[in-house]
């Protein structure tokens, strides 16, 4: 009999910023293999048409679920509503983030904290409540975060000390939370995305300067394009991929080769 590798059906995963751009990406790539989703954001206007899509697309079952993410007291209430729900939580993606560009000499305290508060902190919170509500009794879990290519290098173009220094803290995070919480079953590994388009970088981007950039820096010469993470995301999600923790996964092109 065929082994379906990345078969997800009646699984339940929770994606945060999954509002816009890469989160609803991902969670459809998720929906697509048959896994259940609930949407983590804080405007629930968009959340809910992001799950009404979804449902009607690929015939899961969602969860509209506004969150702040920096909010201990409310993660952890969202994460007792999805129990209630569903009964599991199988598949966790942070991937609520921010970005503060500015030379590091101008970053404020504020911005500083701010960054951290959310990329790195949030992704915590999510993770801790989660594998102790869910993912430790049951002895099983998928986490993935999403950090950025950013956390493995510095740059010259793009000045984001904060961002650099919180996406950094996600990497080795994810080795810490892998090495603790592997007994249990449950892999931690984070995904590291080059240059993709989103409502932060769309502006960015479309530079000239950073279009000239990306035929330099980018051995394909090029930025991802639209699901160019969700193999990754589904690889990583599945119940078949159960000796791969730690990981932090560069899909960026090659930036990080040079």
């Amino acid at each position: 009999m065929e082994k379906k590798l990345f078969d997800l059906t009646g699984n339940v995963a929770i994606v945060t910023g999954c509002s816009t751009g890469l989160g609803v990406q991902m969670a459809k790539a998720l929906a697509n293999q048959g896994c259940n989703i609930v949407a983590v954001a804080r405007r629930q206007n968009l959340l809910e048409e992001v799950c009404a899509d979804i449902e009607k697309e690929y015939g899961v079952k969602t969860l509209p679920c506004k969150c702040d993410i920096t909010d201990t007291e409310a993660v952890n209430a969202a994460v007792d509503a999805i129990l209630e729900k569903f009964g599991r939580i199988d598949i966790l993606i942070n991937n609520a983030g921010t970005g503060a560009v500015a030379p590091a000499e101008d970053i404020t305290d504020e911005q500083f904290e701010n960054e951290l508060n959310i990329d790195l902190g949030g992704t915590f919170k999510f993770a801790r409540a989660c594998a102790k509500k869910a993912m430790i009794p049951a002895k099983y879990g998928r986490i993935i975060n999403i950090a950025s290519m950013y956390g493995l290098v510095g740059n010259k173009v793009a000045p984001a000390s904060p961002y650099h220094a919180a996406k950094g803290g996600v990497v080795n995070l994810t080795r810490a939370l892998a090495a603790e919480w592997g007994k249990y079953g449950i892999t931690v590994n984070a995904i590291c995305p080059g240059y993709f388009y989103s409502p932060l970088t769309k502006e960015t981007l479309d530079s000239e300067f950073f279009q000239a950039n990306a035929k330099t820096m980018i051995p394909m010469e090029r930025y991802g394009n639209e699901g160019e993470l969700d193999t990754a995301a589904v690889f990583l999600a599945s119940p078949a991929t159960t000796y791969v923790t730690g990981v932090a996964l560069p899909v960026d092109g090659g930036y990080t080769s040079m």
